[in-house]
């Protein structure tokens, strides 16, 4: 160790000051990542900034800042700035753990702040045995050596609670290795496998069907290996026309026929914070997009046979499987909503029906033909941002890991007690006497308590 000391690049990467200054420098580049939103489509930074500072982002990576190399590099020389502070340090921590504590003199104890001497009853070989007892039916075991005319007893609790500190450590290791495994840089210019981890997006239109998505890095098709297929979209709007919530509900198909999700139903409700996740690969809900066009459900109410269609406003068409043919005459809208629509419905036997329904809304129509069901719905698209993070485990490990650590490393400790034993004058003396490296004041506690319980079993 003392040869690592000397060496320069040594001495560097086990700086603290060095992991406070890159704390300090990941810490204020992370705002950038928070005050530019992430992963945007390059015409909404030039929207947004004008055309030079768009180009400047996209030079420094700022727009996908988490994935850029320089970002990555710097988590990487703070992971080697971690190891090797923890190498220097853990020798040390050792050498405490594995310390002979019986090599102590008994002067030392007698100067110990936490200590206590009791005048014991009974003779030295019978008090040891008592004092050993006691200790070892408190879950506290007991070394001894004789010493300096007496009997050292040794025992000691949590002495692996000094490697806490180390235990959160090895979480932020293992929390960077799965952001590293989870980032599409990594995928892409590392692996050379665009597939193996990705973030991009999709719009989906109602009744359609999607077997790929688009990158955010490079703005590539990704092909996910099944497809996705929106079969409706609902949204509701504050009475202002502003969007209040919505929703998807989409299927997962393999091979054209419907998989069946954890829940055995074969449509998911994707909706924001209720995720899809599907070998490996995750679906949010983040944004929709509304159309000028209309879905439309036909239903024959006698045979039950249905047409799904979807058509523009201000034009007809002809049923395939009906003797229909129905149109959109007029609608009202109310922001980016449609509130109400005007069909326009014939089975070329009497005068065209001609009515409002609202949007969305089923409405019968009696014809000489027969009696059909009509629901016509503002046409959305849905849009999702697609996830596919191999790293996440190893990111909910570290995070558990990390936990652990803390609550070792802030509420406990290593605490030592001794109990030294002799005759003095015909008298048997004990000193106990304790220490703890961490809240020396609920160690006291502990101490008080324990002498105070074994002078009631003495007397």
């Amino acid at each position: 160790m003392s040869s690592r000391k000397k060496n320069p690049v040594w001495a560097f990467f086990a700086s603290v000051r060095l992991a406070l200054f890159l704390l300090f420098i990941l810490a204020a580049t992370s705002i950038f990542g928070t005050v530019i939103q992430q992963n945007q489509p390059a015409a909404q930074y030039v929207k947004e900034y004008g055309e030079k500072t768009a180009h400047l982002f996209q030079v420094l990576e700022l727009t996908d800042m988490y994935n850029s190399w320089w970002f990555l590099s710097l988590l990487g020389i703070f992971s080697l700035n971690l190891i090797v502070c923890s190498l220097e340090r853990i020798p040390n921590v050792i050498r405490l753990v594995k310390k002979d504590n019986l090599t102590i003199k008994t002067e030392q104890l007698a100067r110990m702040k936490i200590r206590k001497t009791l005048a014991l009853p009974l003779p030295p070989e019978q008090s040891i045995q008592r004092v050993t007892d006691y200790l070892h039916s408190r879950g506290w075991k007991t070394t001894k050596r004789e010493k300096e005319g007496g009997v050292l007893l040794f025992a000691q609790r949590g002495a692996w609670t000094r490697f806490g500190v180390y235990i959160v450590h090895l979480s932020i290791l293992v929390i960077l290795v799965g952001a590293v495994i989870g980032s599409p840089t990594f995928a892409r210019k590392v692996l050379h496998n665009e597939k193996f981890a990705f973030k991009g997006s999709i719009m989906i239109p109602e009744s359609r069907e999607t077997s790929f998505i688009y990158s955010f890095a490079s703005g590539e098709k990704i092909d996910l290996g099944f497809t996705v297929r929106c079969n409706y979209f609902t949204i509701e709007y504050y009475a202002n026309g502003m969007p209040k919530t919505y929703l998807s509900k989409v299927s997962v198909l393999e091979n054209g026929k419907p998989v069946p999700l954890k829940d055995g139903s074969t449509v998911h409700d994707l909706k924001v914070n209720k995720p899809l996740t599907y070998r490996g690969i995750t679906f949010y809900q983040s944004s929709y997009q509304p159309y000028s066009d209309f879905l439309t459900v036909l239903v024959d109410k006698k045979t039950n046979q249905k047409e799904n269609r979807i058509i523009a406003g201000g034009t007809q068409i002809k049923s395939k499987i009906l003797p229909v043919s129905f149109g959109i005459i007029n609608q009202e809208v109310r922001g980016e909503a449609v509130q109400r629509i005007k069909i326009w419905f014939s089975d070329n036997q009497v005068d065209p029906a001609i009515f409002w329904v609202h949007n969305g809304q089923k409405a019968i129509i009696k014809r000489p033909s027969g009696e059909y069901e009509l629901t016509v719905k503002q046409l959305y698209a849905t849009g999702l941002q697609v996830t596919k993070d191999p790293g996440v485990w190893f990111v909910y490990v570290g995070c558990g890991m990390m936990l652990l650590g803390l609550f070792v490393a802030f509420f406990m400790s290593h605490r030592k007690i001794y109990a030294f034993i002799r005759e003095e004058a015909g008298q048997t003396t004990l000193i106990f006497a304790g220490s703890a490296h961490k809240n020396k004041v609920g160690f006291e506690k502990v101490f008080s308590r324990l002498v105070d319980e074994f002078q009631q079993q003495m007397a």
